[in-house]
């Protein structure tokens, strides 16, 4: 199911083939995150014309709406969304952290210069603090985030809805920690992944040998936090399991993410995909490949377009910028995207200002072409040798 094509010499990147049931993915590759089966403001076929060639949808957020017996009935994901190639669905154990401990406070999966204070990240921990998921061994109970209703997700829940939605790549259920969390609960929330790693394990092959099962890859996710013995013992237990491929999740410290990655990617077994979740900063992209990680996906072209931030090699622009209003060119030069192929950065920057919604559809347009843009050329450095000259380079331009 993967075949690596070309390892470099001096890392622990490479360049492979995913196969799916929909079609191959040729990695390292980016997933367009569809959250509810929507890449927000852009149609599949305009994600597929950016280059796409896999697409990630939230399974907690599928199962409140439209359900996921709903998009069984129609066929599953694929048909439901009209998106011909491969997809992916999350397990829903990132809205644990994120409708938990995260939950109305300063707090993210990284560790960053705006990260909260002592007293935030205690009253976070708070257990007598409003939160709309709570953590138990069997599983998280979940708030409705539409209607307020409670919902119960056991790792066999989530892959039986997962498997309802019918995605080609889905993964087991997970708790995602705050990098601000004690060690103490660190190891806590990461032994209790490893126990729900191998419930979900055991619910899915109990579905793939159901005589109504379509395929589909199970990818167990890595935690530890930010603690390399954390991560490395994370990747030895989850390693050792039989999962079609691999997830590397939670929370890092952003400046040493590529540190991280690589303490878990020197144990995971090398012939079998890695996954970098929610991860797609231009930069973290590069240093996740040469550490590597296959796949990775992120909301972040969609949601930086849709507030008029643009990518472009020399670093991020604001579309609202004085100096963008008269601007008669493209948003970069060279940019094959439908965006800079057609428009000016005149034209975006008005569609902004007067709050038009096609603004948002161009500038995502052009984000997620960016990203998959980079990683065909990160793949193509990688297969004729010259990986190392291209990260140098970009690196440079970037600011």
């Amino acid at each position: 199911m993967f075949k690596i094509e070309k390892k470099l010499k001096d890392s622990l990147g490479r360049a492979g083939i995913l196969s799916t049931p929909h079609g191959d993915i040729l990695t390292p590759a980016f997933a367009a995150v569809g959250t509810k089966a929507t890449v927000k403001s852009l149609s599949s076929e305009q994600v597929k014309e950016a280059g796409s060639q896999v697409v990630l949808a939230n399974t907690y957020h599928l199962y409140l709406e439209p359900g996921e017996k709903i998009i069984k009935k129609a066929g599953g994901l694929h048909k439901f969304m009209n998106w011909s190639g491969p997809t992916m669905t999350d397990s829903g154990g990132f809205q644990a952290f994120s409708l938990g401990v995260a939950f109305g406070n300063n707090l993210n999966k990284f560790i960053a210069s705006d990260a909260p204070t002592p007293t935030e990240i205690e009253e976070a921990y708070d257990e007598r603090k409003i939160k709309k998921a709570k953590i138990t061994e069997d599983g998280v109970e979940f708030q409705s985030i539409i209607d307020g209703s409670k919902h119960f997700f056991t790792p066999e829940k989530s892959i039986q809805i997962q498997n309802d939605i019918g995605a080609d790549i889905i993964f087991a259920f997970d708790e995602c920690t705050s990098p601000h969390a004690s060690k103490e609960y660190l190891r806590e929330a990461m032994e209790r992944t490893h126990r729900w790693a191998k419930r979900s394990l055991d619910e899915h092959i109990k579905l793939q040998n159901s005589s109504s099962a379509h395929f589909q890859q199970l990818f167990g996710i890595v935690q530890g936090g930010r603690h390399k013995d954390l991560r490395r013992e994370s990747a030895q237990t989850i390693g050792s399991m039989d999962f079609a491929g691999f997830g590397i999740g939670g929370s890092f410290v952003k400046e040493d993410m590529a540190t991280a990655v690589k303490w878990v990617n020197e144990i995971l077994p090398e012939e079998k995909p890695r996954h970098l979740l929610g991860v797609g900063e231009p930069i973290d992209l590069i240093l996740g490949v040469e550490n590597g990680c296959d796949t990775f996906d992120c909301v972040s072209p969609t949601r930086i377009g849709r507030n008029g931030t643009l990518f472009t090699h020399t670093g991020k622009i604001h579309i609202l910028n004085a100096k963008y209003r008269d601007l008669l060119e493209p948003i970069e030069k060279g940019c094959g995207c439908h965006t800079c192929q057609n428009f000016s950065v005149a034209y975006v920057a008005h569609l902004f200002r007067s709050k038009e919604m096609l603004g948002c559809t161009l500038a995502s347009i052009h984000n997620v072409y960016f990203l998959n843009s980079l990683m065909l050329k990160i793949r193509a450095s990688i297969l004729n040798d010259t990986f190392s000259e291209f990260k140098e380079e970009f690196l440079k331009n970037y600011k």
